[in-house]
């Protein structure tokens, strides 16, 4: 902890010494989804978005002191960090998804392919014989930089593609431009909401046990948790690898959907919870209801396994899971989200840092999807992307 705070004082000094004040921009945003995500045509028909529910989040951004443009990418639903960061690559600037050769031998899923068909994009529209769809931003290098907002493994996806940009890849992964590094300055900002940044108990608490999921598809989420970076241990190694480019301003919002337990009286749902100790977390009466039996101290209506506001974990040589981690929005623990473990980060004071991530707080009372406008009784989420947009957009 004492290194990461010299490390943000020796950004911050650097920057108030050699590094004068940034003139506004209005550079392009691009929001990334989340595990399970899906894009802005997918429920085109009813009307419901990733990104804002029956609302928009992106239209809302485009016209708040605008106008900006913000764009919805879509990436593989259910796919590795590094797969949907070459999805994000090919999306935004153009041409076919390549996952490198390399990775797709040693780490891709059986029968994966290198090249898919069907995932290419036009970077230009008068020469698009294949009427592929138009890319994002083909204009995109240092002298076109982009922001990006990830929700969830959204922010996970980018700091994989930060990485990819900048660093590449060691091995040879066929010679795509991706994986080929030195693309420093295409990202002027990152900003990460409820991004697991050091994985989620979800697994571990949920997926581990329960007999009900001893299912094929319980069988393949269990060696995905296990293997991906969305686990305490799988995030240990990936941080070890996605590391935080001091030439980027990075930014992260939590999300808190749970609260101590008392003997009556407090915001919980007493129908999930009837009997709390002060010791453990409960959800909120206004959690999303599919996700509060698994987000208190007990799996419901299991008495023998503990959900993610109660699970610890100690066995040596894995990530210690303690109390810390009981507070969680309905899927994520709330102290994965502020920042990866060993890298730079100090609280946002109304000045940004590069290379140090800036924390914005925790939004209390909002759980994963509430944060979308997802039939959210509560508060609208807007009033953050607005914030985010006036911090964002003054760099």
């Amino acid at each position: 902890m004492v290194r990461n705070l010299h490390a943000c004082m020796a950004a911050l000094l650097a920057l108030g010494m050699s590094v004068p004040a940034a003139a506004a921009n209005n550079d392009p945003v691009i929001l990334v989804h989340g595990f399970l995500g899906f894009g802005p045509d997918t429920f085109e028909h009813s009307g419901f978005n990733y990104w804002g529910g029956y609302g928009d989040i992106a239209s809302h951004m485009q016209v708040y002191r605008g106008p900006r443009t913000v764009f919805a990418a879509v990436v593989g639903p259910v796919s590795s960090n590094w797969d949907r960061a070459a999805d994000l690559y090919a999306q935004i600037k153009g041409g076919c998804v390549d996952y490198g050769a390399a990775h797709v031998r040693k780490r891709g899923l059986p029968g994966q392919q290198q090249r898919p068909s069907g995932k290419c994009w036009a970077a230009d529209p008068k020469n698009n014989p294949e009427n592929y769809p138009l890319a994002l931003y083909p204009a995109w290098d240092a002298d076109h930089p982009v922001h990006f907002i990830g929700h969830s493994q959204g922010g996970t996806t980018i700091r994989a593609l930060v990485e990819l940009l900048e660093h590449g890849s060691p091995d040879d992964e066929g010679g795509h431009e991706l994986f080929k590094g030195g693309k420093v300055g295409w990202v002027r900002s990152v900003t990460t909401i409820s991004t697991p940044h050091n994985g989620t108990t979800f697994a571990d608490a949920v997926l581990n046990v329960t007999p009900a999921l001893q299912t094929p598809l319980g069988d393949v989420l269990k060696n995905r948790w296990a293997n991906w970076e969305l686990s305490p241990d799988g995030a240990r190694e990936f941080n070890a690898w996605a590391r935080t480019s001091p030439h980027i301003y990075w930014y992260s919002v939590g999300t808190v959907a749970t609260e101590a337990g008392a003997w009556c009286c407090n915001a919980t749902d007493r129908v999930i919870a009837p009997i709390q100790t002060t010791y453990h977390q409960y959800p909120r009466l206004d959690m999303i209801p599919a996700f509060k039996p698994m987000a208190g101290e007990w799996i419901v209506p299991s008495a023998l396994q503990r959900g993610l506001g109660g699970y610890t974990q100690q066995t040596t040589g894995r990530v210690r899971i303690d109390s810390d981690w009981f507070p969680n929005d309905g899927v994520v623990n709330t102290v994965s989200m502020r920042s990866p473990a060993g890298h730079p980060v100090r609280e946002f004071d109304g000045k940004s840092v590069k290379g140090c991530r800036n924390f914005l707080g925790n939004q209390q009372g909002y759980d994963h999807f509430d944060i979308l406008n997802w039939l959210n009784p509560g508060p609208s989420a807007n009033p953050l992307y607005e914030r985010i947009s006036d911090i964002i957009f003054a760099l």
